[in-house]
């Protein structure tokens, strides 16, 4: 572990990510499925292009000239591993749109130990991993035409991350986020259930889950699955893009356009989880925004609550929210974040107890090997008490992990 002088806290990055090793499915499940489970191909790519926030690769045949990379195949996806994928150790403006390799990423990005010596460089002690193939909260296997295989593909992949990356040898050190089967939420439920028994106590699910074709938040559809988070302590992870649409304002707008508003979905995910009852309803729940940042926060909280007291009787929430929004989002939402300066400064119109720290490794955006230093330029101005809470006293608490900021597995 890094001992630099520094006071700084040692960091508990509640987002990064995992790229997940090739023999995830291929190694665990049964051997009718291994034709039909997601396994890698090394091809060509054919083109590839990333506008109005849509990700459309085509993958070459044997044979054809372009670039070669691995690709994720399963029933008829094609998906490719880019350099957005796993961008960190790679100067900043190399970072491309391309397909790569296992052997074009670093280790880290895939390998466990590979993943906490490059922790220690970036004085980061744990860290809770969302998925890459899955994508954010398991779209992937929602989408599948097989719903059998799929339920499969969900357990063994929660079987992974619990057993072999957050197994024995990341120390503790990795903390897991399951997925679930987002197409059934009494399986849902069950799936929470079980993994909330070998201690896991972060749950992967969509911003806003009627852009997969699913319920929104305003019904009761999710009820069983909600009731298993509010009985285990589990929470409800909610990374950007977990709506398989990020923001954008037009079917041309560049990449650079989606990336600065990204804030957005979880701006209207939050908005849509305060107006919707669920937390008066389920006490214990509680919500986390991945990636979104937090300076946007205070005003929409502001807005909530004038809409509530004023507009509450016309506008479909008198019955069922029966207090004010900000106070609703004290006890039950946290903000994610890795580079707001803003935010920090206006950490007091937030919440203290409302904000989460990241490092979003290996992805492009990530502070890595620098995070530490970008917390110190950022919250110079505050007591040392309150970085604490920031960098992994509140994530200490929300995850359950020990005092000592590590995951403890199994009760």
């Amino acid at each position: 572990m890094d001992t630099h002088a520094s006071t700084f806290p040692l960091i508990i990055s509640v987002d990064d990510h995992t790229v997940e090793p090739a023999g995830v499915w291929q190694d665990r499940l049964p051997a009718r499925y291994r034709d039909t489970a997601p396994r890698i191909v090394r091809a060509p790519l054919k083109e590839m292009s990333f506008l109005g926030g849509r990700f459309r690769p085509v993958m070459g045949e044997p044979g054809d000239e372009g670039p070669l990379g691995d690709w994720w195949v399963y029933g008829d996806l094609r998906r490719p591993l880019t350099r957005l994928d796993t961008a960190v150790g790679v100067d900043r403006d190399e970072v491309k749109l391309e397909v790569i390799t296992y052997e074009q990423m670093r280790p880290g990005s895939y390998d466990v130990p590979a993943r906490l010596a490059d922790m220690d460089v970036n004085h980061v002690q744990s860290a809770l991993c969302f998925p890459t193939f899955p994508r954010f909260c398991g779209q992937t296997f929602t989408e599948a035409g097989d719903r059998e295989l799929a339920l499969l593909c969900v357990r063994a992949y929660n079987d992974w991350m619990v057993e072999e990356w957050c197994g024995p040898r990341a120390q503790g050190r990795l903390i897991p986020l399951t997925l679930i089967p987002l197409w059934d939420p009494e399986s849902a439920a069950a799936e929470v259930r079980r993994n909330a028994a070998r201690g896991v106590r972060a749950v992967a699910f969509s911003e806003i889950p009627p852009h997969l074709g699913l319920p929104s938040v305003h019904t009761d559809a999710w009820d069983p699955f909600l009731a298993a988070c509010d009985e285990t302590g589990t929470v409800v992870a909610m990374h950007i893009g977990s709506s398989s649409r990020m923001p954008s304002t037009s079917a041309d707008a560049p990449p650079a356009v989606g990336s600065v508003i990204t804030f957005a979905n979880c701006c209207f995910s939050m908005v849509d989880w305060l107006m919707s009852g669920k937390f008066e309803r389920f006490p214990n729940l509680k919500v986390m925004y991945a990636e979104g940042q937090i300076g946007w926060i205070p005003y929409i909280l502001e807005r909530a609550d004038v809409v509530w007291e004023e507009n509450r009787g016309w506008g479909g929430v008198a019955d069922k929210v029966t207090r004010p929004p900000s106070e609703l989002f004290a006890e039950h939402v946290y903000g994610c974040f890795f580079d707001d300066a803003f935010g920090l400064r206006n950490l007091d119109s937030i919440g203290l107890g409302n904000v989460l720290y990241e490092t979003d490794y290996p992805h492009s955006d990530s502070t890595w090997p620098k995070s530490r230093e970008v917390g110190e330029a950022q919250m110079g101005h505050l007591p040392a008490d309150v970085v604490e809470r920031i960098v992994r006293g509140n994530a200490i608490e929300l995850l359950e992990l020990t005092s000592d900021g590590l995951w403890q597995g199994p009760a």
